[in-house]
């Protein structure tokens, strides 16, 4: 599963709008190893902030930050290489992803995405499959709704998953 290169990334959001990422993070794997860490704050496009319970993130923090159009540059480097992007439910992430770079004018990447929500059910058929679940499953430290905690819990849940897909393509022979 783990090709030699990955970046899993979590968004956190400020209203119910696609584009209001106000923190993103990127870990890059490469060859089963953790090499880049990356996280921002993010101006989103509005004031707006119906979510700092869950994140904890508020308009005071990010009203200085670059907008997402100004970072993106920067945090695009650290996708070049990378066969495809890992989330867990990939769909919000993907959409957050398509919804800012299309406010900011920006190309999309162009990397599939691999939900780790599909990943840990397949692997392990786990249920239900919510991080905290996934992560207690496999041991790993979460804080939930911090998105460095969460894009590299989901970056571990891949590299687990590859493993045991190894192991048992080992012992099956």
């Amino acid at each position: 599963m783990h090709q030699n290169c990955f970046v899993a990334l979590d968004f956190e959001t400020a209203d119910q709008g696609r584009d209001s990422a106000c923190s993103i993070a990127l870990v890059r794997v490469e060859k089963g190893r953790i090499v880049q860490r990356e996280h921002h704050l993010i101006r989103p496009p509005r004031r707006t902030f119906q979510f700092t319970s869950i994140h904890g993130i508020s308009w005071s923090q990010v009203s200085d930050a670059p907008t997402f159009g100004e970072l993106w540059p920067q945090l695009a480097a650290c996708l070049e290489g990378a066969h495809f992007i890992a989330a867990h439910n990939a769909s919000f992430d993907a959409g957050v992803l398509r919804a800012c770079c299309e406010q900011a004018g920006l190309r999309p990447p162009s990397q599939p995405f691999v939900c780790t929500v599909q990943v840990a059910r397949r692997a392990w058929n786990l249920r239900p499959t919510k991080l905290p679940d996934v992560c207690r499953h496999l041991g790993l430290p979460l804080r939930h709704h911090d998105a460095l905690s969460d894009a590299e819990a989901c970056a571990n849940i891949v590299l687990a998953a590859a493993q045991d897909a190894t192991a048992g393509f080992a012992r099956g022979r």
